[in-house]
């Protein structure tokens, strides 16, 4: 009974470092002055690596968590209740990720902030979570197989077409659909290339689920991740070049003179093969708890930081303007307080929800007895300066 157990608190722990990695990357990238941004500078060269994974780590976890759960079920096709559920939690995310975007100053002008249309870390992943779906429904009737082997083969093919759909403008489609494809337009994360991590990380997750019962499973994965990482990290881009050198196709060589995609899955691997390797030590409630409201922390997080429908976050006050000091104590300040917050109010929300409750119901009795007497006053005022104008 402990090994499911365990596996949950891995996967858990893995989200819950993304989205710290995510909450502190946001706060130095947004406060930390200028004059400190230093790329010859060992710390901050080293932190902006290592903030480079975050997102990578994030759409990866995204995928193996959702198909592991999806494929855990015993039952496949619209049957399986993980489908429903999946819609309703991609439409929740897509939903969230354009309500954050939105500006009421500009709404009490009559129109609609520009920034309100691009595309973010929630919008992606949410239409990945319905395309994954999509593939699902269409694929799996076949066999399992063929299933993640299609997903794997969507994930490399993806991310050795980059150089080719990385510049495209798609002015022949409305903006609101072009910006889930090209960040021309504003947008910070697009479906390409990030849907393949989330291929990837779904992938990984079907094997998972392929070979869990296996006696050495968990040694075998560490071996195989940490192996995988290394190659992708230090040798993809040889191995492109040689399929260049090859095959005279010059996609491989675009790729290898900008190999970021497959660098980063190697640090994804790298790192899954590390918390693999300490999941006995992640059994704290804490992480489970933080890494199973990832959304309710990064919609928090995203109204302190950012403002938001007012735009009266941190970084209006503070953009580009704290020192390296004051970014430590704030990063580690923020990180908490956000995690705390969220934590706290799962903790008490059918109380506070209670309370909200009573209190908005006071107030719809009080203005119920007092919008009569106020209306006569009224009245009786406007009728009043009538008269005296009369005379």
């Amino acid at each position: 009974m402990n090994k499911p157990a365990s596996r949950l608190h891995f996967l858990d722990a893995i989200r819950a470092f993304a989205i710290i990695m995510m909450l502190q990357g946001h706060f130095v990238h947004s406060l930390l002055s200028d004059l400190y941004r230093d790329t010859n500078n060992v710390v901050y060269a080293t932190w902006e690596y290592f903030r480079g994974i975050t997102a990578p780590v994030f759409f990866t976890i995204t995928g193996f968590i959702f198909i592991y759960l999806l494929l855990k079920q015993k039952v496949g096709g619209l049957e399986n209740p993980r489908v429903l559920k999946g819609i309703k939690r991609a439409v929740k995310i897509i939903f969230w990720g354009y309500l954050l975007r939105l500006s009421f100053y500009s709404l009490f002008t009559g129109a609609v902030n520009p920034s309100f249309f691009y595309v973010d870390v929630l919008q992606c992943i949410g239409t990945s979570l319905l395309l994954l779906i999509g593939l699902y429904l269409v694929l799996y009737r076949i066999n399992a197989s063929v299933f993640l082997n299609s997903i794997l083969g969507f994930g490399v093919i993806i991310f050795l077409l980059q150089p080719m759909y990385g510049s495209c403008i798609l002015e022949f489609l409305p903006q609101t659909i072009a910006n889930y494809f090209t960040n021309r337009n504003g947008s910070v994360f697009t479906l390409l290339p990030w849907f393949g991590y989330v291929c990837f990380g779904s992938y990984m997750a079907g094997l998972f689920l392929k070979y869990k019962e296996h006696k050495n499973f968990y040694s075998y994965a560490i071996m195989v991740l940490l192996s995988l990482g290394i190659i992708l990290v230090f040798f993809s881009s040889a191995v492109l070049m040689l399929f260049y050198d090859f095959t005279g196709i010059t996609i491989f060589k675009s790729v290898a003179y900008n190999n970021f995609l497959f660098i980063r899955l190697g640090n994804v691997c790298v790192l899954f093969s590390v918390f693999i390797m300490l999941r006995n030590y992640f059994t704290s409630q804490v992480l489970t708890k933080i890494g199973g409201k990832t959304l309710s922390i990064y919609i928090l997080h995203f109204f302190i930081l950012y403002g938001s429908w007012f735009g009266l976050g941190l970084s209006r006050f503070f953009y580009h303007s704290l020192t390296p000091l004051q970014v430590l104590i704030g990063a580690l300040i923020f990180v908490v307080g956000i995690c705390v917050l969220v934590l706290y109010y799962y903790k008490y929300e059918e109380e506070l929800k209670f309370n909200a409750r009573t209190i908005i119901s006071k107030l719809s009795q009080k203005i119920k007895t007092t919008m009569p007497e106020a209306v006569m006053l009224f009245r009786n005022d406007i009728v009043r300066k009538y008269r005296n104008m009369r005379r």
